[in-house]
């Protein structure tokens, strides 16, 4: 059995399609159902339906050998994991954001963030002091209730910062979603991950000729 892990929302929504290149279709729709593990039209091919920040979890312990994650979430994991393919989906830019027009504060910095270890390599590579708030949601209220200075979070139109009087500074990465492989499955099913990796790499080149 091959193992997908995914996760719901706009991910999902645009794996999908690459996966019915190579011929895997769910057949539940997963963003109805309530399974956690949906079997695909290939009987030994299924999906597990996690969260975004558990994906890479799943496949580097092996529970997937496959998965879905963004280039935000694995900037933040770590880990042991193949990253073949960059699935140029679901893009956004990882920033720091902060009041319009504030001055950069004296002395130690403060930014919320649920990405903390970004947080924290991003700033000790320009040799910054600063105080990481770990902040599960709503990181835009931080700035406007002096929580913090600053806060690092993803952008995409930039709307939810405009709406709150906070603009997106400096670019820390830009972020898509990638494939990711479990390291002893790559081993142990070589030649039949390595054929999925090549159709969806073919399915991505179709729609973002270079």
């Amino acid at each position: 059995m091959l193992t997908i892990a995914l996760s719901k929302g706009r991910i999902l929504d645009d794996t999908l399609p690459l996966l019915a290149e190579a011929g895997i279709v769910p057949t539940e729709n997963p963003e109805k159902s309530r399974k956690l593990i949906i079997p695909t039209t290939q009987d030994d091919v299924q999906l597990l339906i996690v969260r975004a920040t558990d994906v890479p979890t799943y496949v580097e312990h092996g529970a997937a050998d496959i998965g879905v994650a963004g280039k935000d979430v694995l900037l933040e994991y770590g880990g042991e994991l193949y990253e073949p393919l960059d699935l140029q989906i679901a893009k956004c830019k990882l920033m720091t954001a902060g009041k319009v027009g504030a001055p950069e504060p004296k002395g130690r910095l403060r930014v919320a963030t649920k990405f903390v270890n970004v947080a924290k390599r991003y700033y000790a590579e320009q040799g910054r002091q600063v105080e990481v708030i770990k902040l599960y949601g709503s990181m835009e209220l931080a700035p406007l209730v002096g929580l913090a200075d600053k806060i690092i979070d993803v952008v995409d139109t930039g709307n939810t910062l405009r709406a709150n009087g906070l603009e997106a500074q400096e670019l820390i990465a830009t972020i898509s979603s990638r494939l990711i492989v479990n390291k002893a499955s790559m081993k142990m099913q070589h030649s039949r991950i390595q054929a999925l990796i090549d159709t969806l790499r073919s399915a991505v080149e179709s729609r973002h000729p270079s």
